[in-house]
């Protein structure tokens, strides 16, 4: 498998909605390791990494967030892919 790591930040209505929890369950359904947060900006940030088939599955389903969110855009740049990372972590 080319594992590869990708930023992605997501603008919108995107805290207070349970946004990052759902993060952390797509990327759990589609074996991807990393981590999400809240920016000051109001934005969420995500470092995300494995295949890039199950990556550009996590983009399309940023692009719809989570249920109560209002997401207006989403921006992807690539990283050199990390170690081993046991899971997914919400991160404060």
């Amino acid at each position: 498998m080319n594992v590869q790591r990708w930023r992605i930040r997501v603008f919108g209505r995107v805290q207070g909605v349970f946004f990052r929890k759902y993060a952390q369950m797509t990327a759990n359904s589609l074996g991807l390791v990393g981590f999400v947060r809240n920016e000051i900006d109001g934005s969420v940030f995500a470092e995300v990494q494995g295949s890039e088939e199950n990556l550009e599955r996590f983009v399309q389903w940023a692009h719809r967030g989570s249920p109560a969110a209002r997401v207006e855009r989403v921006e992807v740049e690539k990283a050199l892919p990390l170690g081993t990372e046991p899971s997914f972590l919400i991160r404060e």
